[in-house]
């Protein structure tokens, strides 16, 4: 088994108290601020990457198409399996219901199933912006502020969702490819109080995993149609 994948996160209930930030954890701040220097636009192409937890060679080989450069948003989801096999740690409940959303149905045992998603033309109906406080006692206090712009609606039901996703580098952990391992999820978040030409801020507290490395978490937020297409996504830390 993977030591980095021992424990996996679990989302927690929203908090109504400000960011915290200590000085304990500045050199924690740091490592994180380098680690998400740089960032697709908003509404850049997404590609989700499901891993079965019995597949430990859909995580340790190369994909097919990894000679081709991708400058997009990446989400790799672990899916839930049994509990010995090889990548539960790093399993989400969430990545099934990720993979639902998107109408499609969960990979089998020793497999993995790929989603890309075009960029989408035009600066789009909302803006979105994200920040975390340092850890503090096992926790990142995250928020996510979605904006709409005057004249332009998001589609009925949409939600917004906040994450913590360890980035991985190319062969650390066994992963040939670089990866954004998606380690924990709040969500869905409501936006039925988003009006045109206004920002609404969702504030979650989510506890890292056993196993993370912290240094390498990113705060990641997102705005999802009902259909599961994303219709912008933002990382802590960074500018596109």
């Amino acid at each position: 088994m993977h030591q980095f994948i021992l424990g996996a996160g679990l989302p927690c209930a929203l908090l109504a108290a400000a960011l915290g930030l200590s000085p304990d954890v500045a050199a924690a701040s740091a490592a994180k601020a380098a680690a998400s220097a740089t960032c697709p636009s908003a509404r850049a192409a997404t590609q989700e990457v499901f891993i079965a937890a019995d597949c430990d060679s859909c995580w340790s080989a190369p994909p097919a198409d990894s000679s081709q450069a991708f400058g997009g948003w990446r989400f790799d989801w672990i899916m839930p399996g049994a509990a010995d096999a090889p990548l539960a740690g790093a399993a989400l409940r969430e990545a099934g219901d990720r993979l639902q959303r998107l109408a499609q149905t969960a990979p089998p045992a020793n497999a993995q199933r790929q989603h890309r998603q075009k960029s989408a033309a035009g600066p789009g109906p909302i803006t979105l912006d994200v920040a975390a406080g340092l850890p503090m006692n096992g926790y990142y206090a995250l928020q996510l502020s979605v904006g709409s712009r005057p004249g332009q609606a998001l589609p009925a039901g949409s939600s917004a969702w906040l994450a913590l996703v360890e980035m991985v580098p190319a062969g650390r952990d066994g992963t040939p490819v670089a990866r954004a391992l998606v380690r924990s999820v709040a969500g869905p978040l409501s936006l039925q109080a988003l009006r045109p030409g206004k920002a609404l801020d969702h504030l979650a507290a989510m506890r890292w995993p056993e196993g993370a490395q912290i240094d390498r978490l990113q705060a990641r937020g997102w705005v999802e149609a009902p259909d599961g297409r994303l219709l912008a996504v933002v990382a802590e830390r960074c500018r596109p």
